[in-house]
């Protein structure tokens, strides 16, 4: 079987060069890095978590608070991270508890990190993360966490949707994607419509945005049925997440309407999955595997340095597809 030392041998490295490389540390420079892995795949290599628990006095595990909303987005970015850290020989342990007992019982089996999310629901109490030597991470909560974070920028995702909108010339464009209760993660998106759209010089009422239950299918198809039902019904709508895409494409369908031909629909989550809905999905966000990739490589960071604090910033893109076309009386 081969072992880290076989590998430094080969590398003419150090054992714990080695063991940094395989785990992506910031510290190892990025060409004695691959040419680290380069060995490592080449001799076949597979991490030993036991042996290594024993040497670091690392489990070799995450542990990861799951949200309390459930929603496809972070369903299939869960399952993305997971391959992600796997990479690095690192396994996840899911806990479905609050968040302040999940934490305890992963401190219990001492994870050497811990990821939460930033979810309505799901915000922690300030917990000395540093006298337990166990590094937290949240994910959306950048602005409201005492710990390091990995966050999108989701403003700037809503405002390149109602600029790639204005400029089709849209001009009664509609938001579906706010709930009664406070979720902060989508005030900000609501908030950045609002600006845009006063910026673009376009209409903004009480019927832009429509305020509904929550954020599932469902949700989506009721607002959306609601707003098309209306004597001056939008010509775009701009979705706050895959679920509530799905129900509004399903309404536009219901009502003989089509999309883009009568109404076009930005959605917020990169997903792959948006390019293969019956209509492929002009989306905007940061692309999951951007996402996994960045919180990944911020936990290995803070396994190594326990004690620091980080922040990640993501930019969105916007992604354009065949759900969005000028206004049909605008067309050429």
């Amino acid at each position: 079987m081969v072992t880290i030392k076989d590998i430094a041998e080969r590398a003419g490295v150090s054992f714990s060069t080695v063991s940094k490389a395989l785990r992506d540390s910031p510290l190892v420079q990025n060409k004695t890095k691959q040419h680290i892995l380069s060995i490592a795949k080449d001799m076949g290599y597979q991490p030993n978590i036991a042996a290594r628990s024993l040497v670091s006095r690392k489990s070799g595990a995450i542990g990861i608070v799951w949200p309390s909303i459930e929603r496809a987005a972070l369903s299939s970015l869960l399952t993305r991270l997971n391959e992600e850290l796997e990479k690095y020989g690192y396994i996840t342990l899911l806990s479905i508890s609050n968040i302040e007992f999940a934490i305890e019982t992963f401190r219990r089996y001492q994870v050497d990190a811990i990821l939460a999310f930033g979810d309505r629901d799901n915000k922690p109490n300030p917990i000395d993360s540093s006298a337990m030597q166990i590094p937290i991470l949240t994910y959306g909560a950048a602005d409201y966490t005492p710990y390091s974070a990995v966050d999108v920028n989701r403003g700037q995702a809503i405002r390149l949707a109602v600029r790639h909108l204005a400029n089709l010339g849209h001009k009664e464009i509609a938001y579906i994607g706010e709930p009664k209760s406070h979720d902060p993660l989508q005030a900000v998106k609501i908030e950045a419509f609002q600006e845009e759209i006063r910026h673009h010089g376009l209409s903004l009422t009480d019927d832009s945005i429509l305020q509904m239950n929550g954020l599932e299918f469902h949700d989506g198809y009721i607002a959306a049925r609601m707003m098309l039902d209306r004597p001056l019904r939008p010509t775009a709508f701009i979705s706050g997440g895959i679920d509530l895409t799905r129900g509004i494409l399903r309404a536009v369908s219901e009502l003989g309407l089509s999309v883009p031909h009568d109404v076009s629909v930005v959605s917020y989550d990169n997903l792959p999955q948006m390019e293969n809905l019956e209509v492929p999905m002009t989306v905007v966000g940061v692309a999951l595997s951007s996402i996994a990739a960045a919180i990944a490589k911020t936990i290995l960071e803070l396994i190594d340095a326990p004690n620091m604090i980080k922040t990640v910033h993501l930019e969105p893109e916007l992604v354009i597809r065949s759900s969005t076309s000028k206004p049909f009386s605008n067309a050429e």
